[in-house]
């Protein structure tokens, strides 16, 4: 009989087994995610450590209310993906789709606040480039001593910041791609208290997604403004 319970794929024997494959093929993934993301933190801490005063300088640029704010609204998200993912457990229909539309339009905020920020480098040339201009609206030294910056240090900053930040919504935009299919699937009434799989494992990847902000924000905004 459990050959035809529903969601159960014929490869597996029970739901039992297909959610245990299912969740360890995702915390694989989450381990090379790590792994990824573990490099570019590794670029940040040691170009950090070498150009401290223009890493200080660049990160005071950056709007820190925006990125508060969307701070905010992350786990805001990571609320209401798990309130989605326990609907789905309870076999919620009504639930699942509530909380999935709310995760969704906090990640589409949190997107475009971050279209604001971008837009806002790009009019002011702060991507690096032949067309960097930091001197055009910012001091030429650190504030403290008057110690010159080098542009080329303070490029590799934005581009850290850019590569990051730009990693970080591009894994935002397929988590919405993700919960976009999850809706519509609950519309379809696919999901019951006993096959939930794709709710759970979707909302370990969202959350994974939010986690890494959490060290982004501080790492960027809020460097050197002690």
């Amino acid at each position: 009989m459990s050959a035809h319970e529903k969601g159960l794929q014929h490869h597996f024997d029970d739901m039992g087994q297909q959610r245990e494959a299912g969740s360890l093929g995702m915390w694989l993934f989450l381990v090379t995610e790590v792994m990824f993301f573990g490099g570019l933190f590794l670029a940040y801490l040691l170009f950090r450590n070498k150009y401290p005063a223009e890493f200080a300088a660049a990160s005071h640029s950056l709007d820190i209310t925006l990125g508060a704010f969307n701070t905010a609204v992350l786990i805001l998200s990571s609320l209401t993906m798990a309130l989605a993912v326990w609907g789905a457990q309870k076999g919620n229909r009504k639930m699942i789709i509530g909380f999935l539309i709310l995760t969704m339009i906090f990640g589409a905020t949190f997107l475009g606040v971050k279209t604001v920020e971008y837009s806002s480098k790009f009019e002011h040339h702060l991507f690096p480039g032949e067309h960097f201009d930091w001197e055009s609206h910012h001091e030429l030294t650190d504030g403290h001593g008057g110690a010159p910056l080098n542009s080329g240090n303070l490029q590799i900053f934005f581009f850290i910041y850019f590569s990051m930040t730009g990693v970080h919504a591009l894994h935002m935009i397929i988590g919405l791609g993700l919960l976009l299919w999850l809706l519509i699937s609950a519309y379809k009434n696919k999901y019951t208290s006993n096959y939930y799989a794709p709710v759970e494992l979707t909302g370990l990847y969202w959350h994974f997604v939010d986690i890494v902000w959490i060290f982004l924000f501080p790492l960027l905004y809020l460097l050197g403004r002690h």
